[in-house]
């Protein structure tokens, strides 16, 4: 069971052209807190966390987080969790019922890796829950996210401020296929 309804959890690993998205490993555990204490990963996300507090904590199973792999190793996460009233920041119940994050390490940044696993990530969501739209909440200012959410084919719902600049949200309706 997910926090999106019932389903087997974790699903088989996904094999996309160069990545695989598979739960994480306690192999991750490095990689996780070199992506979560990272300044440059966390430019347009209030900031980093602070790698002491990363490395007190025991990682466990978090069902819709996906690690991306690429030749073994982790580059990255991409996750799609409930997005409802209970959801922290900004929410519009009445668009979507689930809500799509990544990150990936800035050593792969640039190399389509970030579509590439979101693409995966929202196939696999779509055929667990047919009928169901995603979200997607980014800064303005990141350029980078602007252009993936357009190429996953989101479309803007609204602007918003919050944490002192300007946010977007969108959604990426059930019917519209992930090229």
């Amino acid at each position: 069971m997910t926090e999106l309804g019932p389903v087997a959890w974790p699903p088989a690993p996904i094999r996309t052209e160069r990545l695989v998205l598979r739960e994480p490993e306690a192999r991750d555990r490095a990689a996780f807190i070199d992506l979560l204490a990272s300044p440059e990963v966390h430019t347009y996300l209030g900031g980093p966390r602070p790698r002491d507090e990363l490395e007190r904590e025991v990682p466990g199973r978090r069902p819709g987080l996906f690690v991306i792999e690429l030749g073994g190793a982790m580059i990255g996460m991409v996750k799609l969790v409930r997005h409802d009233a209970e959801s922290p920041g900004h929410v519009r119940p009445d668009v979507g019922e689930a809500e799509i994050g990544y990150l990936l390490l800035p050593q792969v940044w640039g190399r389509g890796f970030a579509a590439e696993a979101c693409a995966a990530a929202l196939d696999w969501f779509a055929d667990e829950f047919p009928g169901r739209s995603v979200v997607l909440r980014t800064q303005t200012a990141n350029e980078r996210s602007m252009r993936l959410a357009a190429k996953l084919g989101f479309t803007e719902v609204e602007r918003f401020e919050a944490y002192g600049a300007e946010q977007w949200f969108g959604v990426r309706s059930a019917l519209t296929p992930s090229d």
